[in-house]
């Protein structure tokens, strides 16, 4: 699958928006649950904080997709 370009609006968005945003969790707990277990890796290293802040050129996959964070 091709990569999902997210254009970032502020300075940055937390994790668990950004995967509600991309659609790749259809809610804020959903979001919530794919974190904490363990499923969500930012730039290459597993992460397990909802509120990671990602700025623009920070890279968030989730099994086989990828959301690439940029610049508005």
């Amino acid at each position: 699958m091709s990569p999902i370009e997210f254009p970032l609006r502020g300075e940055y968005i937390s994790l668990d928006a950004l995967l509600k945003a991309s659609g790749l969790a259809s809610s804020g707990g959903a979001a919530k649950v794919l974190i904490a277990d363990g499923g969500v890796r930012v730039n290459g290293e597993a992460e397990t904080r909802r509120g990671r802040k990602l700025r623009a050129g920070d890279e968030v996959v989730l099994g086989d997709r990828l959301v690439r964070v940029l610049v508005r």
